[in-house]
């Protein structure tokens, strides 16, 4: 998903915000994070909005990805900036909430140096950072056992890796006044169900948002 795509159900209601929501849907790699939003999308009406991963648009187009101290923080100040001007996109969507795969605020967790230097580096504070998004939900990542995904071409961490991230990430996002937290289940559309459900919370009440998967 490399554009802007709205909901796919029709809505009558009236929303004209400069400022829609944003929603940013997190978590540590194979979490389902991506598959929640295409299916968010499939579910919820015309005024909500998803914006592509930074991170997808950064490495899928050819930015070196290196291991070295300087490379690593390189790749984040490009992925923190990719994002900033994507959720200043959304306000020229007739949207209500935006949702965002992954936050500015992820860039803190996989940060090579000491953490404090990621937001002396982008000019900016964690505070000011959490205070841009009006609702987290986080995805935690599953165990092999229960289904993560190693085969995703961009996807270079183990499940021990993703699991070490997913914790990081937690703790980046710690202090959001408004922070759902959902684990790994057996079934994924029991997870996708509760992500989905959060997301309709956030829509105006006059919008056709359900929030219902089908069995």
């Amino acid at each position: 998903m490399n554009e802007l795509h709205h909901g796919s159900l029709p809505c009558d209601c009236e929303v004209a915000t400069p400022t829609p929501k944003l929603v940013a849907i997190t978590g540590g790699p194979g979490a389902g994070k991506t598959a929640v939003i295409e299916m968010a999308l499939r579910a919820l009406c015309i005024h909500v909005v998803a914006l592509p991963e930074s991170a997808s648009i950064i490495f899928g187009g050819g930015f070196p990805r290196r291991s070295t101290l300087t490379g690593r923080a390189a790749a984040q100040r490009a992925i923190f900036r990719v994002q900033r001007e994507l959720e200043r996109l959304v306000g020229e969507e007739r949207a209500a909430v935006a949702l965002c795969d992954r936050g500015t605020v992820d860039g803190y967790a996989y940060w090579p140096d000491e953490a404090g230097a990621y937001w002396e580096s982008l000019h900016t504070t964690r505070p000011e950072e959490i205070a841009r998004y009006d609702a987290i939900i986080h995805l935690r990542t599953p165990s092999p056992e229960r289904g993560y995904n190693h085969d995703y071409h961009l996807r270079t961490e183990t499940a021990a890796e993703a699991r070490a991230i997913d914790d990081r990430i937690l703790a980046a996002w710690e202090g959001h006044p408004h922070r759902l937290v959902i684990d790994s289940t057996d079934h994924f559309l029991e997870k996708a169900r509760s992500a989905i459900e959060a997301i309709a919370a956030e829509m105006p009440e006059c919008c056709t948002s359900g929030g219902e998967l089908g069995e």
